[in-house]
C-alpha cells in the first residue's frame, strides 16, 4: 500500500514537472526573453526541471527495488539523478552571478553579459555537471565490496544507495557541489541586496522627486532579485532533509532514517521541479504575462475553434435531410419537417 501512494505521487509530480516546465520554456521563447542572460538561465533551469519529471522521476520508481540489472547499468541510471540535480544547482549559480553582475557593473553589463556568452554558460553549466554527476562511474561506487565476476556479469537488486557510495553523497556531492554552491550563492546575494539598498538609499537623498527612472530601475531590479533568491531558498528547503538525512545514514547505519521519512524527502526534492513553474508565474512578472498570453492565444482560441467546428458538424445533418425531403417531394415544393 505504502508502494502504491508513493508511486503514484511520483506519477503526479511527474506530470506536473513535464507540463509546468514546458510551460516556462515556452513563456521565455514566446516573449524571447531567452535572449536576456537572466531567462536563459531560468530556461536551464526549467530544462533541468522537465526532466527530472520525464527521466529522474520513472528512474527514481525504476531503481526502487523493483528491476534486476547489471551493476553498472544500475550505478549509470542512478547517476542521471545526480547530474540533473547538479545542472539545477549550477543554474541558479549562474543567475546569481548575473543578477550580481547587473548591480555591481551596471554599465559594463550588456557588454559582458552578451547572449553568445550566455548560451555558452548554460553549455558549461552542463558539462560541468555530466562530470560531477558521473564520478561515480569512474571509480567511486559501492562495487569495490562486490567480487570482480559479481560486478561484471552478475545482476543485481537495483536501489540508489545499492550502488551510490554514501561518502560520496555526503562529502563530495552534498558538501562541495551543493552546499558550497548555495553559500556562494547566499553571499551574491547578501551583495546584491546590499548594493540595491544602498543605490536606493543614495537616490532618494540626491533626488529630490522619488519617481526618478533610476530609482523605478532599481526597485525593479530588486524584485527581480528577491523572486529569483526565493527559488534558491524553496531549492534549498526541498532538497536538505534528503542529504541531511544521508548524513545520518552514514553516521549510524540504516536503522537511523524511518523508510518513510526517506520516501517522504525524496518526494519533496522531485516536488521542488513540479512547484517552480507555479512560483515564477506568482512572482515574475514577464513570465507571468508570457502564461496569459498563451492561454489566450493558444488555449482560447482552440477552444472556440473547437465549438465552432462541433456547431457546424451538428448542423450538417439537418441540411443534408432538408435536402433529400426536396428532392423526394414529387410536387417540386420544399416539404417541411
Amino acid at each position: 500500500m505504502a508502494w502504491l501512494i508513493y508511486t503514484s505521487l511520483e506519477l503526479v509530480i511527474a506530470v506536473a514537472c513535464c507540463l509546468g516546465n514546458v510551460l516556462v520554456v515556452w513563456a521565455v521563447c514566446l516573449t524571447r526573453t531567452f535572449r536576456q542572460p537572466t531567462f536563459c538561465f531560468v530556461a536551464s533551469l526549467a530544462v533541468a526541471d522537465f526532466l527530472v519529471g520525464s527521466v529522474a522521476v520513472p528512474l527514481a520508481v525504476l531503481v526502487d527495488g523493483w528491476v534486476e540489472i547489471p551493476f553498472q547499468a544500475c550505478l549509470a541510471v542512478s547517476c542521471v539523478v545526480l547530474v540533473l540535480t547538479q545542472a539545477s544547482v549550477l543554474s541558479l549559480l549562474a543567475i546569481a552571478v548575473d543578477r550580481y553582475l547587473r548591480v555591481s557593473i551596471p554599465l559594463r553589463y550588456k557588454e559582458i553579459a552578451s547572449e553568445k556568452r550566455s548560451w555558452a554558460a548554460v553549455v558549461l553549466c552542463w558539462l560541468i555537471s555530466c562530470l560531477l554527476g558521473f564520478t561515480p562511474l569512474f571509480g567511486w561506487h559501492n562495487g569495490h565490496s562486490l567480487s570482480s565476476p559479481v560486478l561484471n556479469s552478475s545482476h543485481i537488486n537495483c536501489t540508489f544507495l545499492a550502488v551510490i557510495s554514501l561518502p560520496y553523497m555526503v562529502y563530495f556531492n552534498y558538501l562541495g557541489c551543493i552546499l558550497l554552491p548555495l553559500a556562494a550563492m547566499t553571499l551574491l546575494y547578501a551583495l546584491v541586496f546590499y548594493s540595491l539598498r544602498k543605490r536606493l538609499r543614495r537616490e532618494d537623498e540626491t533626488s529630490a522627486v522619488g519617481g526618478s527612472k533610476l530609482r523605478a530601475f532599481l526597485i525593479k531590479e530588486k524584485r527581480l532579485a528577491c523572486s529569483l533568491a526565493l527559488v534558491l531558498l524553496l531549492f534549498a528547503a526541498c532538497w536538505m532533509p534528503l542529504h541531511l538525512m544521508n548524513c545520518v545514514l552514514l553516521s549510524t547505519g540504516p536503522q537511523g532514517v524511518p523508510q518513510i521519512a526517506f520516501y517522504t524527502g525524496i518526494l519533496l526534492s522531485h516536488a521542488n521541479s513540479a512547484v517552480n513553474p507555479v512560483f515564477y508565474a506568482f512572482r515574475i512578472a514577464k513570465i507571468r504575462e508570457a502564461y496569459l498570453e498563451i492561454w489566450r492565444r493558444y488555449v482560447l482560441c482552440w477552444r472556440r475553434q473547437r465549438n465552432v467546428s462541433s456547431s457546424l458538424w451538428r448542423s450538417q445533418p439537418g441540411e443534408q435531410n432538408a435536402g433529400h425531403q426536396t428532392k423526394l417531394n414529387p410536387l417540386g415544393h420544399e416539404s417541411g419537417n
